[in-house]
């Protein structure tokens, strides 16, 4: 095994790592996989959140979190990215998209623009030494709280800009903590809305007055979306879902769109008092509005309290999700589908029995989709791996 440093490409490690893979996860296109990051490589303490898209001429872009002082999710954290253009097998050197420069900057949520081609990733930020329990409970100032960027990959994703903030666009006064995605956003196909950018994203809300709640109870999550009609330059806040009961708490998000044109939502249910630990929603609208607010899937009861993505897989193909399938532990990485558009999901596979957390689904082309997903043998954050998967 070969050491894994900025810009080397881990070639002796796939061997080992795909051992033993389960059935329907074999070699598509030359390789099984590969492992763009590896926890203690590059100057990082520890690689999390990824984030994966496919750009117009084919290569695929792997975002992560690059950790510096620790796991943690505070502290001195640049969004990085590493590029490969052989369909995941072999990557390109680290780069630095958005530095921390001692403060956190993450949850990537990129998505190809439709009409230029250009890559836009939304990241979030906040102060190096505050915590989202301190920003929960409104104990920090506006500038060291969570902020909202974004900014433009040009040349087919080889060159991004610096962050640009759009916080005042996208955050309600009243809401203390922010998260974009984390994983893929959506550019819309069909439709009305057709080019438009769809980022799935989270907050908490301050409780109100009178309350004896610090606002660092789990009820106060809800999800949301925002939108861009012009490529990323402006944005919009689009559904807010805002029940705060306690019931469904939606968290991480991620989105699809169906080939009928609807969007599907599927979020992490921060503890609320429902069973289940999944939750999903619709809209007829291109993000603006819900059909319905967010309710327990049971077909994915499987899942921890955890990040999971979801992708439609094209022509026709069926509605894909990945998450973990222990109840009870970031364990064991797998894979779902839906053919009736996330009314019930099946399960399709389980990758590996490892450890295993957050995922992000990229199509690679109409029967293959690449998943990049965190995994270790005695540690759930040793490394991020990318693996090829057919779909029948």
């Amino acid at each position: 095994m070969r050491a894994f440093g900025r810009g080397v490409v881990v070639l002796g490690l796939v061997g080992g790592l795909f051992a033993g893979l389960a059935p329907g996860v074999g070699a598509v296109g030359g390789c099984e996989g590969s492992v763009p990051y590896v926890a203690g490589s590059g100057g990082y303490d520890t690689y999390r959140i990824p984030a994966v898209v496919r750009t117009d001429q084919g290569a695929l872009l792997a975002f992560a979190e690059g950790r510096r002082g620790g796991a943690g999710d505070s502290g001195d954290i640049d969004v990085v990215v590493r590029r490969s253009e052989d369909g995941g097998c072999t990557w390109g050197p680290v780069s630095v998209v958005a530095a921390g420069d001692g403060d956190t900057r993450g949850n990537p949520a990129p998505v190809v623009d439709p009409a230029s081609g250009d890559v836009v990733l939304l990241t979030s930020f906040n102060g190096g030494q505050v915590s989202e329990a301190q920003i929960m409970r409104g104990e920090v100032s506006a500038e060291q709280s969570r902020r909202v960027f974004v900014q433009r990959g040009t040349d087919d994703g080889r060159r991004f800009g610096a962050p640009r903030e759009i916080t005042g666009e996208v955050k309600l006064p009243g809401w203390r903590w922010y998260a974009t995605g984390p994983g893929h956003a959506v550019a819309l196909t069909q439709g009305r809305h057709a080019g438009r950018l769809v980022v799935p994203a989270n907050h908490s809300a301050a409780p109100p007055a009178g309350s004896s709640d610090t606002g660092q109870e789990p009820r106060w999550y809800g999800g949301h979306a925002l939108y861009s009609d012009d490529g990323g330059l402006t944005w919009r806040i689009g559904f807010v879902d805002d029940s705060y009961d306690g019931v469904d708490n939606a968290n991480e998000s991620s989105a699809a769109q169906l080939p009928d044109g609807r969007l599907y939502f599927s979020a992490r249910d921060q503890h609320g008092t429902s069973a289940g630990h999944r939750l999903d929603a619709w809209s007829l609208d291109g993000g603006a509005r819900l059909v319905r607010p967010y309710a327990v899937q049971h077909s994915l009861d499987d899942v921890p309290i955890v990040q999971g993505s979801v992708l439609q897989m094209p022509d026709g193909g069926p509605l894909l999700f990945s998450g973990p399938s222990v109840p009870t532990a970031r364990q064991s990485m797998a894979l779902w589908r839906s053919t009736d558009g996330g009314r019930g999901f099946t399960k399709d596979r389980t990758l590996s029995t490892r450890r295993a957390a957050y995922s992000d689904l990229v199509p690679l082309d109409a029967r293959t989709a690449g998943i990049l997903y965190e995994t270790g043998v005695s540690g759930t954050y040793e490394t991020i791996e990318f693996r090829r998967l057919e779909i029948d």
